[in-house]
């Protein structure tokens, strides 16, 4: 299953978040991280609700309406494009493995894989990393601060928050100076991005901003340390 991001607003929080999730005793005691919780209830209920009634309804029939061989190969563009900011900061991580494998995936999937459309450097191995400057932060000791929701950009954390912008200039958004051509693309990776998680709603219970708020905590804690989590028993 494809999967970007579970903020219901955006491709910015970080990557599968809800499917496949399995929440550790860890993140029971996640409302110490959330001092916040009364405004960022309230600023999720206002993202949810925008969400339901415009995004998700926008997002649906994208889906239903693109065969889905082009809504793989434009999501897979979106991904290539995305590539860059992965570059970016496992070079700044000082993982030359990683940057390595970043760099040929960007080589082989914008010259064979016709500007990203298709993966080919994942048929080849290269395997797509996850990276982005809040991770680079955390890699380097930098605590996430309290859990914070973000009006339109959904769950993240005052690290995290603060590492949105300086990935923006690893994004291409930045250097289009056509104001509708850079609006329309944007657009289109916000509903490939929201339409790559109707399928993962599915895996939701209980209290919706719990559920959330508790896996991207655990979901940024596993990325930052790559994995390397130790569960609290």
């Amino acid at each position: 299953m494809r999967c970007k991001g579970v903020a219901l607003f955006s491709r910015f929080a970080g990557p599968c978040l809800v499917a496949g999730l399995t929440l550790s005793p860890a993140f029971s005691q996640a409302a110490d991280e959330d001092p916040w919780e009364g405004v960022n209830r309230a600023v999720f209920r206002f993202n949810d609700t925008l969400d339901t009634y415009t995004l998700k309804p926008i997002a649906k029939a994208y889906d239903t309406v693109t065969p889905q061989f082009l809504e793989d190969g434009i999501h897979n563009m979106f991904n290539n494009v995305g590539d860059v900011t992965n570059l970016v900061n496992n070079v700044l991580q000082a993982k030359p493995a990683a940057a390595g494998k970043d760099t040929a995936r960007l080589i082989f999937n914008t010259t064979f894989g016709l500007l990203g459309f298709f993966d080919v450097g994942t048929r080849m191995g290269l395997q797509r990393s996850e990276e982005d400057f809040g991770q680079t932060l955390g890699y380097w000791g930098v605590s996430s601060g309290p859990y914070v929701m973000l009006p339109f950009f959904g769950p993240s954390t005052v690290r995290d928050a603060i590492g949105k912008y300086p990935d923006t200039y690893a994004r291409p958004y930045r250097y289009i100076d056509h104001v509708p051509t850079r609006n329309t693309i944007l657009g289109a990776d916000i509903i490939d991005t929201r339409a790559s998680l109707l399928s993962a709603e599915k895996l939701i219970n209980g209290d919706k901003y719990l559920f959330l708020r508790n896996a991207y905590l655990q979901n940024r804690e596993f990325k930052v340390k790559d994995g390397q989590v130790e569960d609290d028993f």
